[in-house]
């Protein structure tokens, strides 16, 4: 057993296994095996790191799914380091002989490879990990239903973070319907955690020109907070609509705030896959002072599908432009 990808077939577990970080997202069986053999890159790193769920069912044992959460070392081409995934599969194994069917609790405690999602990608990852495993959603669904639905007998107050991921990762067209009706009256305790979990691909298309109306309002109340989750929101949408907005936002000298720029690269940087947008992202990034540029570029030269992109438009900087004059500051550029 070389792999956890071997133990993952040698267990004969039902498998789910999802990406954390940049996107909540499936991985397929095979992207993972792939990855671990170092044929291909992590395609959603994030901070230098594959950071995924794992989820375990054995239909026999009746039992909930058992989820490992993982962040594994990348390299400077986003390959896995192959160390530390050897240490935990070592781990794994010892655990096993002295407990055999143990391999939860006690293998994440003090696991230096675990890590702790935050609390939106959870609420996320469980909502697809219940439709993936068929398990009931729960009364808090049913409760975050009602309320956007319009239920007026339900306070926004009685809302828990889990019913709402429940709604949101639903693909329900009642449900979306009523967020195009109605996001713009909620209550703002109530749009930013809907903001932070439509971000991951779940934003409908139908919401855009709506997360775009409000965007223009929370900038002349100069909500940066509010502008910010929406903003996420928005590129957390796969439409092509977006990128012609984004083209246009990049251009406006007074939206330039080094949180905007990351949001983008955090969560919508599949609109950067885009030679002129990608180069003035960069020039905008290099001329916001508050931004760390080199640590969001390198993050975003980790992404298989931008790397030599950016890579290039580095090289090709002129050294009086905005990107060349920030490499210049930068030691070992």
């Amino acid at each position: 057993m070389r792999t956890l990808s071997d133990f993952f077939n040698q267990s004969q577990a039902d498998l789910a296994i999802s990406s954390l970080g940049r996107r909540v997202a499936p991985i397929s069986a095979e992207t993972f095996a792939a990855f671990e053999r170092e044929e291909q890159p992590w395609p959603l790193p994030w901070t230098g790191k594959a950071q995924f769920a794992c989820a375990m069912r054995w239909p026999e044992s009746g039992a909930d799914p058992l989820i490992w959460f993982l962040a594994l070392p990348l390299d400077e081409q986003g390959q896995l380091l192959p160390a530390p995934r050897d240490a935990l599969l070592d781990r794994l194994l010892k655990t096993l002989e002295t407990r055999p069917g143990v391999a939860g609790d006690n293998l994440m405690k003090d696991n230096p490879v675990a890590f702790e999602p935050e609390l939106h990608q959870r609420a996320v990852l469980h909502a697809r990990l219940s439709r993936r495993f068929e398990q009931p959603l729960g009364a808090q669904a049913d409760l975050a239903r009602r309320y956007l639905l319009g239920d007026d007998a339900i306070n926004w107050q009685m809302l828990g973070l889990q019913g709402l991921a429940n709604q949101v990762v639903g693909a329900d067209a009642a449900i979306e319907r009523a967020l195009v009706d109605r996001l713009e009256q909620l209550p703002r305790d109530v749009i930013l955690p809907l903001c932070y979990l439509l971000e991951h691909g779940d934003t409908p298309s139908s919401l855009v020109p709506g997360l775009q109306l409000m965007l223009d309002e929370a900038r002349q109340q100069q909500d940066l907070e509010r502008y910010c989750a929406l903003l996420r929101a928005l590129v957390g949408s796969d439409d092509a609509s977006v990128g012609a907005w984004l083209d246009a936002w990049l251009e406006d000298d007074e939206l330039m705030a080094a949180d905007c720029l990351a949001a983008v690269a955090a969560r919508g940087w599949q609109f950067l896959e885009h030679e002129t947008r990608l180069i003035r992202y960069l020039e905008r990034l290099a001329t916001c002072e508050e931004a760390n540029f080199r640590s969001v570029v390198r993050d975003l030269a980790l992404i298989p599908r931008l790397r030599l992109p950016i890579l290039m438009s580095l090289r090709q900087a002129p050294g009086d432009s905005a990107i060349g004059r920030r490499l210049g500051q930068l030691p070992d550029h």
